[in-house]
C-alpha cells in the first residue's frame, strides 16, 4: 500500500511527459516553417496549393487552384489511381514543378523569389535535403532575412539536422530579435530535436516577452506548451509565473 502512490505519481508524470511531447509534435507540424505563430493558416493554404499544383502538373490536371475544392488528400491520389505517391513520385512531381523555375535560375542564380519558390516546392513534397539546398542559397543572396532562415532551419530539421536549422535560427534572431516564428520554432527545434526543454521555455518566454500583440489564440497555445513543459519537469511556480509573466493571473 505504502508504494501506492509513488506508483500513481510516476503514472501520472509518464502520461504528462507524452502529452506534452504530442502536444508540442502536432504544433510542431503546425508552427515549423508556415508561419504559424504571427502569420496563421494563410502560409499552411499556401504549402497546400504548391504540393497540389505539383502533383496536378504530372497527373495531367494543370496547376489549377480550384482543385483544392476536392480536398489536397484527393488530389493526391491521382498519380496511383487511388494510391497516396511514394516519395519518389513526390520528387518526380517536385522536380516537374520545379524545372521551368531552374531554367530561370540559370541566368538569375540569386534571384531569391526564384530561390524561395523552388525550395517551397521540395519542402512541401518532402524534399528537405533539395529544399534545404535552394533555401540555403535564398540565405546566401539575402543574408539577414530572418523568414528565409526560418525556413532554411524548418528544412534542416525535417532533414534531421538539429543543430543546423537552431544555428539558422539565431543568425536569423541576431537580425531580427523578436521574430515571432524563429522564437516559436527555436522553442520547438530545441524540445523535441534536443530534449532541451529550458532552451525551449527561455525562447518561448522571449516570445512572449517581445511580442505583446500576438493574438490571443496563439499566445494560448504557447502558454498550454510552456505549462506542460513546466508541468512535467514538475516546476509549478515557473508554471504560475509564466502566466503572470504574459499578464495572465
Amino acid at each position: 500500500m505504502d508504494n501506492q502512490p509513488t506508483a500513481a505519481s510516476a503514472a501520472r508524470g509518464k502520461l504528462q511527459s507524452t502529452q506534452v511531447y504530442a502536444l508540442a509534435g502536432v504544433c510542431l507540424i503546425a508552427g515549423l516553417g508556415i508561419g504559424y505563430v504571427s502569420r496563421g493558416t494563410q502560409s499552411s493554404t499556401l504549402s497546400q496549393k504548391t504540393t497540389v499544383s505539383a502533383i496536378n502538373s504530372m497527373s495531367g490536371q494543370g496547376g489549377n487552384a480550384g482543385t483544392m475544392s476536392s480536398g489536397p488528400a484527393a488530389t493526391m491520389t491521382q498519380p496511383h489511381a487511388g494510391h497516396a505517391p511514394t516519395l519518389a513520385d513526390m520528387q518526380r512531381m517536385a522536380d516537374a514543378q520545379a524545372a521551368p523555375l531552374l531554367e530561370k535560375l540559370k541566368s538569375d542564380p540569386n534571384n531569391t523569389g526564384l530561390l524561395l519558390q523552388v525550395g517551397g516546392i521540395y519542402h512541401s513534397t518532402h524534399q528537405f535535403k533539395q529544399a534545404s539546398l535552394y533555401y540555403g542559397k535564398a540565405a546566401q543572396a539575402d543574408p539577414k532575412n530572418v523568414v528565409i532562415r526560418t525556413k532554411l532551419a524548418s528544412s534542416l530539421y525535417r532533414d534531421g539536422d538539429a543543430n543546423g536549422a537552431i544555428a539558422q535560427l539565431n543568425q536569423g534572431l541576431s537580425s531580427d530579435p523578436k521574430n515571432a516564428d524563429a522564437l516559436f520554432d527555436l522553442g520547438m527545434i530545441k524540445l523535441q530535436g534536443k530534449g532541451d526543454s529550458k532552451g525551449a521555455l527561455a525562447a518561448w518566454q522571449k516570445l512572449l516577452k517581445t511580442n505583446p500583440g500576438l493574438s490571443e489564440d496563439r499566445k494560448a497555445m504557447v502558454l498550454k506548451l510552456m505549462a506542460d513543459v513546466l508541468t512535467t519537469t514538475g516546476d509549478q511556480r515557473g508554471v504560475e509565473g509564466a502566466r503572470s509573466d504574459d499578464g495572465h493571473k
